[in-house]
């Protein structure tokens, strides 16, 4: 089963998640993970296979099957695909699992919540990643950076007529 690009299907009004999707993109640089922002203007969950209360309650992956990941195993997915997967491997261990994945339901409820909370600590921390980038950007336009090539997976270079 061909497992990527994992297309992540996420809420962007809410500030938590939009910073998670971001954590993700800014790590995203083999383009295995695709981002879909259930907030946006005319997005229609019935083409993903669910209503968009479904997708509202939990994090959903969709794999290029159709098959869809929902809560911590999206975000498990996701995490292995931008080489991350260390981080949560642990929330999908034997008795771990479960109160992983109660955990998950629980914070993805009070998500909302949540945000308007962390919404200073959130604002503070885009800053600093945006300072981040800024700094790496100039040093890149100075000549300062080295800019590696990204290629594709092997089986998808065998049919561009090489």
């Amino acid at each position: 089963m061909k497992r990527y690009p994992l297309t992540l299907l996420y809420d962007a009004a809410c500030p938590v998640c939009s910073l998670e999707m971001d954590h993700l993109r800014e790590r995203n640089t083999l383009g295995h993970l695709a981002f879909i922002d259930i907030a946006a203007p005319g997005f229609d969950a019935a083409r993903h296979g669910a209503t968009l209360a479904e997708l509202q309650a939990q994090m959903h992956g969709v794999r290029p099957d159709g098959s869809h990941l929902i809560g911590l195993a999206a975000l498990r997915e996701a995490y292995a695909a931008v080489g991350l997967g260390w981080v949560l491997n642990a929330t999908a261990w034997g008795p771990l699992a479960p109160l992983a994945d109660a955990g998950y339901r629980v914070f993805a409820r009070h998500r909302q919540s949540i945000s308007r909370v962390a919404a200073p600590f959130i604002a503070a921390l885009r800053t600093v990643r945006a300072r981040r980038t800024a700094a790496a950007m100039a040093r890149c336009q100075a000549g300062e950076c080295a800019l590696h090539e990204v290629r594709p997976p092997a089986k998808e270079m065998a049919g561009a007529g090489s």
